[in-house]
């Protein structure tokens, strides 16, 4: 944490698995981004309507940055994207939605820190290689409690 708030990048997997309750949980649609992708890629959940204010656009500079990650992954390294077996495609937008967020706050004196939540390795293990730090689906479905436990206290 910087002090200055936390943008959370969702992970396909970790939409998943958090559930439709800390979904619509007030922490969740307050700090978390979808990148279009993972939309895309969810777009059987049930609540995929009320996610839509979340969705994180794929911008010319979020392309950019997925260029920037791609050109960093061996041609038969396959853990991170496999186009041939439909495997991953949201995995680099992840990584690049968050670069690219992280790029254009970073202009701001107060900016918050861009965070990647996801249970896939490879997106941590490349994540972390670009500097971003990253939350397992256990750890920021954590956060989601506990800032509902908070608010129920206050």
């Amino acid at each position: 944490m910087n002090g200055f708030g936390e943008r959370y990048v969702i992970d396909t997997n970790a939409l998943s698995q958090l559930g439709k309750a800390r979904r619509a949980s007030t922490f969740f649609l307050e700090h978390a981004l979808i990148p279009e992708e993972v939309m895309h890629e969810a777009a059987g959940f049930p609540d995929i309507a009320s996610l839509r204010d979340n969705v994180h656009p794929t911008t010319p500079r979020v392309l950019h940055w997925l260029t920037e990650v791609l050109s960093t992954v061996p041609d038969d390294d396959t853990r991170l994207i496999d186009l041939y077996a439909n495997l991953g495609g949201a995995d680099p937008l992840v990584i690049a939605c968050a670069l690219e967020g992280q790029e254009y706050d970073s202009q701001f004196l107060l900016s918050p820190e861009w965070i990647i939540v996801t249970g896939d390795e490879a997106v941590r293990a490349k994540a972390e290689e670009f500097g971003l730090r990253v939350l397992s689906n256990s750890q920021f479905a954590t956060l989601v409690d506990e800032s509902g436990n908070e608010a129920l206290q206050s």
